[in-house]
């Protein structure tokens, strides 16, 4: 009995050496799974590059009555209220005229677009060539050609589909655009350009102007001639000259209608009681007088009446730019405004507000092709940023589940110690009631 008693605590003490020394190991082991966990997932969360995805692009060929012109268009892929923000990044005039003049021979019609379209892919990146979408609008000389001859508006635009499948851009559609939507996306150019949607804020983020006006649209095509303004009360208005539009995130009311054949060249066909030849639109005549910025209508009947009053030898000297075809015009052309905006619109001399002509906002056309540009980004998906992460999501979790693993094992076995030492201080503190009691 006395043997038993004195061996007991050395092997004791044995076994406390020896149970100890894996729980530190253990312990140790579990300190730095949760020190590797923590320092990954630190690593991944914090030490991310946001890396913004890159411009997209569009192409938009403008088919006027009088010829066409292609514009490349560029906005960042994020958008912002699912509205691109667009800039016009390029813009080539095809050579010859409309395409509504080859009635006779529909698949001539975009051989002419050849010269362009070569200079259209350098200035977009080959590596985007495939996603970028390409429209086609034609306006009034082919809504008038489809009302005279249907069959070969329908040829034209089949022979252009025909032609862009050869193209390595993502062609979307050909179509002859209503006058309405002229007038809209041209209200929307207009806007656009002159800040009316969008300011950047102080923190250089895109928001909407706080109590800024929008500005009517005036329009003087070679076929057709366009109205637009934002229509608060819609008393007295047509109905069916009202339509609304979203744009980042904004809705408006618009009235707007297009007058057929009151375009400068159908209008130089109706007065063509043999007198005079084509002439060019509102920008072009008061660039003529030497009008710019705003100005009144007086101002402008006035600067009419002193131009029409001089002799042809003096209009070299009068004009910044002379051009006998274009010369020739601009008496008829400036009374045709006049009296377009006056008796057309309802206003008088006195009461007509300031008048500005632009062709140009910065690099930008003021032209109805942004317009419809701005408004197809609402249907292109915007794409989300992109993320680069420090460490591969795949190592990562690897790493992660590796490490969690083993200091759930550790955190198990120390568990286990605890639960065992405590059944073995219950068993000896039996055994020393047994020993007691005997």
């Amino acid at each position: 009995m006395f043997t038993v008693l004195t061996r007991q605590p050395c092997e004791q003490a044995g076994l406390k050496v020896l149970s100890r020394t894996p729980a530190i190991i253990a312990l140790v082991v579990l300190f730095l799974s949760i020190v590797v966990l923590m320092a990954i997932t630190l690593i991944q969360t914090h030490q991310k590059e946001v890396l913004f995805p890159g411009p997209k692009y569009g192409i938009v060929l403008d088919a006027g009555s009088s010829r066409t012109t292609i514009y490349v268009y560029q906005w960042p892929a994020e958008k912002a209220n699912n509205t691109g923000v667009v800039s016009q990044t390029f813009k080539c005039n095809v050579k010859g005229s409309g395409i509504s003049n080859y009635a006779e021979n529909p698949q001539d019609a975009p051989k002419a677009f050849e010269d362009c379209m070569q200079k259209v892919k350098g200035h977009i990146p080959v590596r985007l060539h495939g996603s970028t979408c390409v429209y086609l609008g034609a306006t009034a000389g082919m809504r008038l050609l489809r009302l005279q001859n249907e069959t070969a508006a329908n040829e034209i635009l089949e022979s252009i589909e025909n032609y862009f499948e050869s193209q390595p851009f993502d062609f979307r559609d050909a179509q002859i655009i209503s006058g309405q939507e002229e007038g809209i996306y041209g209200w929307i150019t207009a806007n656009y350009l002159m800040g009316n949607f969008l300011q950047k804020s102080l923190w250089h983020m895109w928001v909407h102007p706080s109590g800024k006006e929008t500005t009517g649209a005036l329009d003087l095509g070679g076929a057709s001639t366009q109205i637009s303004f934002a229509a608060e009360e819609k008393v007295g208005l047509n109905t069916s000259d009202i339509m609304k539009v979203t744009l980042y995130g904004y809705e408006y009311t618009l009235y707007t209608h297009s007058f057929q054949c009151y375009g400068r060249n159908e209008a130089e066909k109706r007065f063509l009681a043999t007198l005079l030849q084509a002439f060019a639109g509102f920008y072009y005549t008061a660039n003529a007088f030497n009008l710019s910025g705003s100005f009144s209508l007086h101002t402008f009947n006035l600067s009419t009446w002193n131009f029409c009053s001089k002799n042809w030898n003096q209009l070299p000297v009068l004009l910044p730019q002379f051009d006998e075809q274009y010369a020739r015009s601009y008496c008829f052309s400036a009374h045709y405004i006049y009296h377009l905006l006056v008796s057309g619109y309802k206003f008088t001399e006195e009461n007509w507000p300031q008048i500005h002509f632009k062709k140009e906002v910065g690099n930008s056309s003021i032209a109805w092709s942004l317009g419809y540009m701005l408004s197809l980004t609402n249907q292109i998906p915007a794409e989300s940023l992109l993320i680069r992460l420090p460490i591969k999501p795949s190592a990562f979790m690897g790493t992660l589940a590796f490490f969690a693993a083993v200091a759930l094992l550790c955190l198990t076995y120390l568990i286990y110690l605890c639960v065992l030492s405590r059944n073995q201080r219950r068993s000896q503190h039996a055994l020393d009631n047994m020993v007691d009691s005997e």
